[in-house]
């Protein structure tokens, strides 16, 4: 479905843009339909990105995107609309995705203007309860309400239902729930699962490695931009090859023990990247 072909981004930074600056280099990976991939690093490993680049908000340096096989650096005007028609993303702060000015459906409203101004308001008002419902919002409790009445999770599951108001195909979800609570971040993490049963592919970008491991089929590790290991989650987490891989795991807190004198985050093995 998605493709991304020796990927790499680099920026213009300093004075009079002087210098270069490197965030994704020779990336490549692939999204089926159902499938969760999840992108792992630190910050500045390249990891949103990537998110970013699949999603149009910023064009790839090198290399290529193609959805359906076909690139996406060449879509613009309706080709453009219809690939965000079945690509969409959720980001890491719901609050800044909303106008406090606004109640919050009126980003539901600003779709139905470009995508479904065909539908009368009875039509619509039933797609958007059905989307709603599969996100498990009680329509009486979010619709009509200004951002700041929400809770975090009601907004982060407002903006998934806005993206399933287009029947989407792929979903770039970036740090979702690194700013909800603990009894909220399980519910979004099971609302995921339920859209992947459904087919939904979904590009989950975290630096959580708990969650990555709860949710993904594969796991992609980033460091400073590259990958350093790839493969199904279960290989990646119980049976790593990268060193840097092996930090990560080993700097998790675990909640089987208590902190003791002594104990810090685990360093990078002796030896570098391992390869």
């Amino acid at each position: 479905m998605l493709t991304l072909e020796g990927v790499s981004k680099t920026y213009r930074v300093g004075t009079f843009g002087g210098r270069e600056l490197t965030a994704v280099r020779d990336v490549s990976l692939q999204v089926a339909p159902g499938e969760v991939i999840a992108l792992i690093g630190e910050s500045g490993s390249g990891k949103s990105t990537i998110g970013r680049l699949i999603l149009r908000l910023t064009g790839v340096t090198g290399g290529r995107i193609t959805f359906g096989g076909t690139d996406i650096a060449g879509f613009k005007g309706k080709g453009l609309r219809a690939y965000y028609a079945q690509v969409q993303g959720v980001f890491q702060d719901p609050f800044s995705s909303y106008n406090p000015i606004f109640k919050a459906d009126r980003a539901l409203e600003l779709l139905r203007q470009t995508y479904f101004a065909e539908l009368d308001a009875r039509r619509w008002r039933d797609k958007v309860e059905a989307s709603l419902d599969a996100v498990r919002l009680d329509p009486g409790q979010v619709l009509g309400k200004y951002p700041h009445q929400l809770s975090g999770g009601q907004l982060q599951r407002l903006l998934v239902a806005r993206a399933l108001l287009l029947d989407i195909r792929l979903l770039v979800a970036d740090e979702i729930i690194s700013m909800l609570d603990a009894s909220t971040r399980i519910d979004v993490l099971n609302l995921l699962g339920d859209l992947k049963a459904r087919g939904l592919g979904i590009v989950f970008v975290t630096h959580d490695l708990s969650l990555g491991n709860y949710i993904s089929d594969r796991a992609v590790i980033l460091r400073q931009g590259a990958v350093v290991e790839e493969g199904p989650v279960e290989q990646v987490f119980g049976r790593p090859q990268h060193a840097y891989t092996r930090s990560l795991l080993a700097s998790v807190p675990q909640l089987h023990r208590k902190w003791e004198p002594g104990d810090g985050l685990a360093g990078e093995p002796a030896g570098g990247d391992g390869g």
